[in-house]
Formats: C-alpha cells, structure tokens, sequence
C-alpha cells in the first residue's frame, strides 16, 4: 500500500513539509510506502473550463497535474498540505487540486484522502474546509484525527513545527488513522465488498 502526502507550500522543507513527514514516518511504521509530492515553486496553471479532458481522458496542459495523476493511479491514500493564505489554501494548491479532480478524479474516488494545513496564528480551519471539500464530492472517505489537522508555525519554518506537540500528535494520528482504514479497505477487498454507485445525475436550476 501506498500513501501520496502533496506539499501544497512553496517552502520544499517548511512547516507544511515538517508535519508531512510526521505523518510519513508514522505511515512507514506500520508499513506503509509513502511519497511527499513537492508541488514547488513554479506556477500552476488554472482550470480553463475547456472540458477536453472528458474525451482526451487527461488535462490538456502537460505539467504537474499529468505527472502526479499518473502517481495517483497506483496509490490508496492522499493527503494534501496546504499553508494558509488569506485563510484559505495557497493558490497553486487550489488550481493543482481543481484540475487533478476535474481531469483525474476518478483515480482518487474511494480511496481515503485528509487534508493537513499550517498557520502562524489563524484562518486554519477555514483552509481546512476548502481542501476538505474536494474529497466529499470525490466519495473519498475522509482520515480524521483527535483535533483540527493543524499545526503552527511562521514563515515556513519548520523548526517551529518540531515545538508544537499536539499539532505533532495530530499529524502521528492521521497515520496510524489512515493506516488502519487503509488495512480495513483492504480486507473488505478481499471478501468481495465494493460501493455501490449510480451513473451521475447533473442538474441545473434555469427552466
């Protein structure tokens, strides 16, 4: 089994990074393979609203998005990290996540997904919400932990992350959280259990 862990900061070693990898560590004691998947700082683009994807099967702009769709094909679980800006996710994090689920959202339905977010102070549980959003309306089952997935820290530093304890603690349950639905997923597998689903029903409200 495997987990891809998305580092939605444009700091490669920052707090988003440092709760990450808390996470991770947790993941691999269990036995889990993990990936951090560095988003970086090179722009990504944003969804044109062009619908090609729906007959090519992928988005039309060649970058991260095709890359880590690719991953995603193979992996059982995502978490995505997000610093907060303006409390809400950090803007290349929204158009990487709205194209890789508007093109490639099918490679993510059903498997479970958390998100995890960093603040210096405040505007984390609404970053929170917004990346969390993505997952209800993907049927992916959402890995909880015993508070808000949060952890504080200024300016990227991920030293500053190593002080916060519960938000250290929050991250270590997201793991073993994650590593536990992963492992009752997988038995469920193995007797034949599988969602049922219905084609989907779009709708609008103009007569």
């Amino acid at each position: 089994m495997k987990v891809l862990l998305v580092n939605g900061s444009p700091h490669e070693k920052g707090c988003i990074y440092t709760a990450l990898l808390e996470v991770s560590k947790t993941l691999n004691e269990q036995g889990i393979e993990t990936e951090i998947y560095q988003l970086g700082k090179e722009p990504i683009a944003g969804c044109l609203g062009c619908g090609a994807c729906a007959k090519l099967g992928k988005c039309v702009t060649e970058d991260k998005v095709s890359e880590f769709i690719e991953k995603a094909k193979t992996a059982d679980g995502f978490i995505f990290g997000s610093p907060v800006y303006y409390a809400s996710p950090a803007g290349s994090l929204i158009c990487f996540m709205n194209r890789v689920f508007y093109s490639g959202g099918k490679y993510l339905a059903y498997k479970p997904a958390s998100a995890v977010v960093s603040s210096r102070r405040a505007g984390s549980t609404t970053t929170f919400d917004a990346l969390n959003k993505y997952f209800t309306i993907n049927n992916m089952p959402i890995v909880p932990s015993n508070y808000w997935n949060e952890v504080h820290g200024a300016n990227g530093k991920g030293d500053d992350v190593l002080r916060d304890e519960e938000g250290l603690q929050t991250m270590r349950l997201i793991g073993n959280n994650m590593a536990w639905l992963l492992q009752c997923l997988a038995l469920g597998k193995e007797k034949g259990i599988a969602p049922k689903t219905e084609l989907k029903i779009r709708t609008n409200f103009i007569s």
